[in-house]
């Protein structure tokens, strides 16, 4: 099997990782979910050696993330768990986590599903714990630029459930489980991250 790689990441993780370290330099145990082809978290669990990083992502995908892992050499990379925001989760994740990141994971699931992924989080995240979250978002329910305009138009052309989401009706959803919105970094390519603190 080949190593999955995905151009955008190179991109992006570093103006990310910028974002992140003044967090993320105090936090110990970090979940990430969709981890996706396994770079973001290759990179950013080599420049925060005192966390441990667990990746996730659905199973078809975990296979591609071990072959980054296992490159990687890295013993603060563990090693993936299969997560499914609309399945359950292993009792053993309860409380284990001060930090939570994900990138480009909401606009390909449903709504129904970044409900249940919020209430899964609250579950994992420990008191005071920050969440993270990276990706095109609207606001005040209008495209922010033609180009994610037409990236919307493409998701709904594969999966009609799947879209860009709502800044405001994911901080509405978040405030549902007791996530308060922190910071609203704007990134590179119209993209946003999120911070939450739970």
């Amino acid at each position: 099997m080949q190593k999955p790689y995905a151009p955008a990441c190179d991109r992006n993780q570093m103006v990310i990782l910028e974002k992140l370290l003044p967090v993320f330099l105090q936090c110990h145990n970090v979940l990430e979910i969709g981890s996706g082809t396994g770079q973001h978290a290759v990179h950013f669990a080599q420049a925060l050696p005192q966390i441990k990083w667990q990746c996730s992502d659905l199973e078809e995908n975990i296979d591609g993330i071990n072959l980054w892992i296992n490159d990687s050499q890295l013993t603060n990379l563990n090693k993936p768990i299969t997560l499914n925001a609309q399945a359950a989760w292993p009792e053993n994740l309860d409380n284990q986590f001060d930090g939570v990141f994900t990138a480009n994971t909401l606009h390909i699931m449903s709504a129904q599903a970044v409900e249940s992924l919020f209430i899964r989080l609250r579950r994992v995240i420990k008191p005071a714990g920050h969440l993270f979250i990276y990706g095109p978002f609207n606001e005040n329910g209008q495209f922010t630029s033609e180009s994610n305009a037409q990236f919307d138009q493409w998701l709904k052309a594969r999966n009609s459930e799947s879209g860009i989401r709502d800044l405001e009706e994911i901080t509405r959803i978040a405030s549902l489980q007791s996530y308060k919105i922190h910071t609203v970094h704007e990134l590179p390519s119209n993209n946003k991250l999120l911070h939450f603190i739970c």
